[in-house]
């Protein structure tokens, strides 16, 4: 059975507040934690703990959770890869744990620039534990310009629809790259210059969703 101080502890991962202080956050579901890996404190299930549905965030949980400690990943090992993915503003969970599987799935690293906390356990369940994998670290505007000021070898590419952007077509693969992307609602806010990239579609529809464009847009880089 859990202790009175585990239990306090699972419940003190459900804030932001209470990760940061403990370097600790909660994995729901065998998928995650198998994902998870090396990173797992210690698991429980409904047998174990009589107040289970307290401890996790899921409506209708699976029988099993953890706790892990958060990848503590460094500048150098997201810099260390072809391509690196900079969200500027993403909020919503759902996104960008999807985000972090398209990152797994074609090699590319994340920079997270004023988005939604990537240790919430919406993020982690939506992006199938790949946060555990893809090397990432979650920055200010302010530390994301001084990042961008010495990005010297890599093309800058942002993603959005501009009446000047171009088409992927028009960018080098072979190139190392910074891909930049923003919110549906608030676009790229990092004034930051750099290549005008559009994924092309049907006039009528105004915008794709950004973990849609992404989707594209990685496959595409991926070599």
């Amino acid at each position: 059975m859990l202790t009175a101080k585990q239990e306090k502890l699972i419940k003190s991962l459900h804030r932001k507040k209470g990760r940061k202080e403990s370097g600790l956050c909660l994995v729901e579901g065998e998928k995650g934690i198998e994902a998870a890996g090396d990173y797992i404190d210690f698991a429980f299930t409904r047998e174990n703990s009589e107040i289970f549905k307290d401890l996790v965030t899921t409506q209708t949980p699976q029988s099993i959770a953890a706790v892990a400690r958060i990848p503590d990943f460094t500048l150098e090992q997201v810099q260390d890869s072809q391509n690196v993915l900079m969200l500027d503003g993403v909020q919503d969970p759902g996104n960008v744990g999807a985000i972090f599987r398209l990152c797994h799935a074609f090699n590319t690293t994340l920079i997270l620039v004023e988005s939604v906390d990537p240790t919430n356990t919406k993020v982690i369940r939506s992006s199938s534990g790949s946060m555990f994998s893809v090397p990432w670290i979650a920055i200010s505007r302010a530390e994301a310009a001084a990042v961008l000021l010495k990005t010297t070898d890599r093309a800058i590419i942002r993603l959005e629809k501009r009446e000047e952007s171009e088409g992927l077509e028009t960018v080098n693969s072979d190139e190392r790259k910074m891909i930049i992307a923003g919110s549906e609602g608030g676009g790229i806010q990092l004034n930051v210059k750099g290549a005008s990239i559009a994924i092309g579609h049907e006039d009528d529809l105004e915008s794709l969703n950004v973990t849609h464009a992404i989707a594209i847009a990685l496959h595409s880089f991926y070599k």
